[in-house]
């Protein structure tokens, strides 16, 4: 049954936890990328660029995050989150290019963001749940050294964590009474 692009927009959710060892395909991932690709973005600048994450990076990222909650939190905060990272199966970051125009950066970003949501539409389609995480970690200069981006070039929009659903969660809307206005 094909679901129409309104249920695939209302039924998703952003998922927080996620079935062990639930990897899709990689050429899954690379479908969403190709979709993603096809956000609007002004003057065709293709400003994003997607990181695919392998396990020596993930690690010590997650390192680099639990020295960072150690150093607000504490070391119990720091373990706790240690461990909760560790079980997030795939991982994908988000750049975006910068510019010396602050009005293209932020249509560029804009873009970008255009493109996550395409991709996570996809995924969601086909079964896949994200986390789109834009945490402390991803604006530390020690990340962009661990991911190899050049934080003179690019910033990071998100850390995307994906894999099959263990639980969905429920959500609501406000009605679109409440957020419309008309002007005269």
């Amino acid at each position: 049954m094909t679901r129409s692009i309104g249920d695939i927009i209302k039924s998703r959710r952003t998922i927080h936890r996620f079935k062990p060892a639930s990897l899709p395909a990689r050429e899954l991932i690379t479908a969403a990328i190709e979709h993603a690709t096809w956000a609007p973005n002004h003057h065709l600048t293709e400003p994003w660029r997607f990181h695919l994450l392998g396990d020596e990076t993930k690690e010590k990222i997650c390192r680099l995050n639990a020295e960072l909650i150690r150093a607000k939190l504490g070391d119990r905060a720091a373990e706790t989150k240690l461990a909760r990272w560790r079980e997030m199966p795939g991982w994908l970051l988000l750049s975006c290019a910068r510019s010396d125009d602050a009005l293209r950066e932020r249509e560029d970003y804009a873009a970008c963001c255009c493109a996550a949501q395409n991709m996570i539409l996809y995924l969601w389609n086909e079964g896949v749940g994200v986390k789109w995480t834009t945490g402390p970690v991803i604006r530390d200069e020690r990340f962009y050294r661990l991911t190899n981006i050049d934080m003179a070039a690019r910033f990071i929009v998100g850390l995307f964590w994906y894999g099959f659903a263990e639980l969905i969660p429920p959500a609501r809307r406000k009605a679109p009474e409440e957020v419309l206005f008309e002007l005269p």
